[in-house]
């Protein structure tokens, strides 16, 4: 079983390179914790970053690796490099609807 969470960010204006500088560092961190990135688009136009990442297991197991993920040295430390551009977020699991 694979557990996929929706993320989706509003950026401020004009902050979207800044965001898509940063985010790459990002990734290995996240793959450390057994999370797979399966997309990441970012749409300019309405200033918007959209990504699904997966994890095995169901969402109890999905959130507990979370929380250590969240709780990580190596997650503070690409964090201390944030460009704190994201404005508005929405974030929730989602299943295949095809």
């Amino acid at each position: 079983m694979e557990t996929v969470q929706l993320r989706r960010y509003v950026l401020e204006p004009g902050r979207m390179a800044d965001f898509l500088a940063w985010f790459p560092t990002l990734l290995p961190v996240r793959e450390q914790y057994g999370f797979r990135v399966l997309f990441a688009l970012a749409d300019e136009e309405h200033q918007t970053f959209t990504w699904a990442v997966a994890h095995d297991g169901d969402q109890d197991e999905f959130r507990r690796v979370e929380e250590t993920y969240h709780d990580s040295p190596e997650r503070a430390r690409v964090f201390e490099t944030f460009p704190a551009c994201v404005a508005d977020k929405e974030i929730g699991f989602a299943v295949s609807a095809v």
